[in-house]
């Protein structure tokens, strides 16, 4: 048999497919739905301090199959509110990841700590939302590290950082994170990216920019992968156009610990299934034991 289960930073994983943060993980009930479908942990929606609307429609464009541009705007009920979506979460049996995002290095401690009392098993930290004003913060890398200072002071559990692109260098800005305390990170977040209405002559987004992400972005992100695990001691976790166990397998070559799973989601539930048995067959045809012999090995 083939071992599937994964350690990152302290976090067991009985595979090491997760549910990214994303529209799936706006409620308590889709995941626990998502950990019933086979993930091996969820990631929450992002959430903050206080209730945000976010943009008004139109708020996603598919681009090409399975890709799409979005910009949601973070929209959120609060980290209070949002605490009971949380405890049904745990319902699932697998680590719940809590994604948080605040204005200032502050803010983000004080959802991350709320977010560690409702039950969270980990933070991710977004600081890299490219159609929201967190974006921001992670073109330096010196609020980066901030940032993750203030919350590793306020919380116990695992801090995640994700992080994008969207940066003349994503080592850097992962360096900083781990410098700062950091237990992992993850890469990549969306694109950021435009579509026009060549008819009307105008931006379809309502807010002009948004977040390219699916299919179009996984060379992208697994070339991030790549960079930060040559780089990096601390785990960094795979996400970004995962449709396959092939996608999923290419992230962990590069490095990935573990990977996450979103806009796949397109095509239902049963993806998460369909990647972990992939994988697993992979790793017997291969002749592999455990899942951690491929990690990074695209480097070897």
């Amino acid at each position: 048999m083939v071992n599937l289960e994964v350690e990152v930073s302290g976090l067991r994983l009985r595979n090491p497919v997760m549910l990214a943060s994303g529209v799936i993980g706006v409620t308590g009930k889709l995941l626990v739905r998502a950990a019933e479908a086979g993930a091996g942990a969820v990631v929450t929606k992002s959430v903050g301090l206080e209730r945000r609307t976010g943009y008004g429609n139109p708020t996603i464009v598919e681009v090409a199959p399975g890709s799409y541009v979005n910009c949601m705007g973070l929209p959120n009920p609060g980290i209070d509110e949002f605490a009971e979506e949380i405890r049904i979460a745990k319902k699932g049996g697998v680590p719940v990841v809590v994604s948080v995002f605040g204005s200032s290095p502050e803010e983000f401690a004080m959802v991350a700590e709320k977010a560690e009392d409702a039950g969270g098993d980990a933070v991710e930290l977004n600081v890299s939302c490219p159609h929201a004003e967190v974006g921001v913060l992670e073109r330096s890398p010196r609020i980066v590290g901030q940032v993750v200072e203030a919350v590793k002071r306020k919380v116990g559990v695992p801090v995640f950082v994700k992080l994008s692109s969207n940066v003349t260098s994503i080592v850097e800005v992962g360096k900083a994170a781990e410098d700062a305390g950091a237990d992992a990170v993850t890469a990549i977040n969306t694109v950021r990216a435009m579509v026009i209405d060549v008819e009307a002559c105008r931006p379809i987004l309502s807010n002009r920019f948004g977040g390219l992400s699916g299919v179009a972005i996984k060379p992208i992100a697994v070339r991030c992968v790549y960079e930060l695990y040559e780089t990096l001691k601390i785990p960094v976790i795979g996400v970004g156009g995962i449709f396959s166990w092939e996608d999923a397998v290419e992230h962990i070559l590069a490095g990935a610990s573990a990977v996450q799973v979103a806009t796949a989601l397109t095509r239902g539930f049963n993806v998460f299934k369909e990647v972990v048995d992939g994988i697993r067959s992979y790793l017997e045809r291969k002749g592999f034991r455990d899942i951690r012999e491929v990690v990074g090995a695209a480097h070897r």
